[in-house]
């Protein structure tokens, strides 16, 4: 599937940002809510998010060159980690702002009409977080996928300073509408924190994921039944392009040809599997001491 397509849906998402960032002022506008408040601050974090992760795709979309022979695909990395980042620095205003109201509590205004306008903001924000997701997993983007998770973080945050709001209203309670904003910053610093770690988690070549090694054991296994060995097996994963190296362990009475033939056939059979992975092979005569020198190294 080509990556350059995974761009429209960064597109999308800085439209839905913009739509949402008006509604949610004018909902703040409306009533003077700093729970509401919060949530229009979190928008503005879903607009240069989504900025960042347009840029990241553009980058990623790049072949490999001579100085990158990898290619660009990390790049994503490097998006969700700064969306996180910049989650954390709205959750440090929001908690600015409901301190202050805290301290100094004021009447909200409008309620209804700020409620409404609201949630319009949440219903965009959630068909685009589910948009998102489909092209996460389809173009197997971390980017995109880090964009839909802190829009679907939004929804439910909105739907919490909603609840608040209107309970609000229905007390008189003003210092409940900071509580919430203080609760909605805690929220939104856990979110962070888990982009910001599933970031440089990937930076550092993480192993596939559990769900992925079992599909490259089944694959494996089936030759094992032939009297093929493997070891050596390492694996990574960067953004959306999977990388497999193992060595092959064939009769020691095979040919060169032989030995050839079978690791393009299970190179072959691994990218059905894992579609984008880059699979590399050594074969070795099962039996011979050189064969297991890196034994040690299996993963």
């Amino acid at each position: 599937m080509s990556r350059p397509g995974a761009r429209k849906f960064a597109v999308l998402s800085i439209a839905a940002a913009v739509v949402t960032i008006g509604l949610k002022t004018l909902a703040w506008w409306l009533t003077d809510s700093v729970g509401l408040l919060s949530d229009a601050l979190e928008g503005t974090i879903n607009l240069v998010g989504a900025m960042v992760v347009l840029a990241a795709l553009a980058i990623a979309a790049r072949p490999p060159d001579e100085n990158h022979a990898f290619g660009y695909t990390k790049a994503e990395y490097f998006a969700s980690g700064l969306e996180g980042m910049l989650i954390l620095i709205a959750a440090i205003a929001i908690a600015i702002a409901a301190v202050d109201r805290l301290i100094a509590p004021r009447p909200l205004e409008h309620v209804g009409a700020g409620l409404a306008v609201s949630v319009a903001a949440s219903l965009v924000n959630y068909a685009v977080a589910r948009r998102l997701f489909e092209a996460g997993r389809d173009y197997r983007s971390i980017a995109l996928e880090a964009d839909a998770r802190h829009l679907m973080t939004d929804v439910w945050t909105s739907a919490g300073v909603l609840v608040g709001v209107a309970a609000v209203w229905a007390t008189g309670w003003g210092r409940l509408d900071p509580l919430i904003a203080l609760a909605v910053a805690a929220h939104i610093v856990w979110s962070g924190y888990q982009l910001m770690q599933r970031s440089y988690t990937g930076l550092l070549d993480r192993a596939l994921p559990p769900e992925q090694l079992r599909i490259l054991d089944r694959v494996l296994e089936r030759y094992r039944a032939r009297g093929v060995d493997f070891h050596a097996l390492r694996t990574r994963q960067a953004g959306a392009r999977s990388f497999v190296t193992l060595h092959v362990l064939v009769p020691p009475d095979w040919t060169v040809a032989q030995g050839h033939d079978l690791a393009h056939q299970v190179e072959e059979d691994i990218r059905k599997e894992l579609p984008d992975a880059v699979v590399l092979t050594h074969v070795e005569p099962i039996g011979h001491p050189e064969s297991y020198r890196d034994i040690d190294f299996d993963s």
